[in-house]
């Protein structure tokens, strides 16, 4: 019976002996696993931290070329406002200049029509009538296109507007500095005196 029982204890001690040896073998096994996963991790984390600098580093390098590109349209879409501005007022100011010149040549028939009317009445006769007629239209059709007649008469003389050519003693109605006769009419294209109105002038 003894020997039975130290036989149990026996098989027992060495079942506990081998379940220990085996667990430290598995602790050790477990250790090293745990070890290498912790280095493949590392290795891994690494890596992508490489990728990550580099995708950043890549990044800047197209948000730098996207801001040039970008700094460079606006300033030829700038550039390219100021010629067409500038090209829009040169084109203006040669249609002014080129309407200036017509209007010029124009005033003298003004000059012609005015002339041959002095006196006529109108209903006088049907000639006379239709050269009336052709006047006005005439005057109107200048007047929309910006051309007004200089005031002269009775007004303040002023050499930016008008032309002394002679000087008159004042009188009760005019003092000195007015314009007192107008001899021939001066007109503006657009505010700009196209031609200075011909006066004498009060002394």
């Amino acid at each position: 019976m003894e020997d039975n029982k130290n036989m149990e204890e026996f098989s027992t001690e060495e079942a506990v002996k081998e379940a220990v040896e085996e667990a430290k073998a598995t602790a050790e096994d477990t250790e090293e696993a745990v070890e290498e996963v912790t280095e493949e991790a590392a290795e891994t984390e690494a890596k992508d931290s490489k990728k990550k600098d580099k995708k950043e580093k890549k990044k800047d390098k197209k948000d730098e070329q996207i801001e040039q590109l970008t700094d460079q349209l606006m300033r030829n879409m700038a550039e390219f406002q100021n010629f067409r501005n500038r090209t829009d007022k040169e084109k203006s100011q040669m249609f002014d200049m080129g309407a200036k010149s017509i209007v010029e040549k124009v005033l003298p028939v003004v000059d012609n029509f005015e002339r041959g009317l002095m006196g006529v009445e109108e209903g006088q006769d049907a000639f006379a009538d239709g050269m009336l007629m052709i006047y006005r239209q005439m005057m109107t059709m200048l007047k929309e296109a910006g051309v007004e007649p200089i005031e002269a008469t009775g007004t303040e003389f002023n050499p930016d507007y008008h032309n002394a050519v002679m000087q008159v003693p004042a009188t009760e109605e005019l003092t000195s500095g007015m314009v007192a006769q107008e001899l021939q009419k001066g007109y503006t294209y657009k505010d700009q005196v196209v031609r200075h109105s011909m006066v004498s002038v009060v002394e």
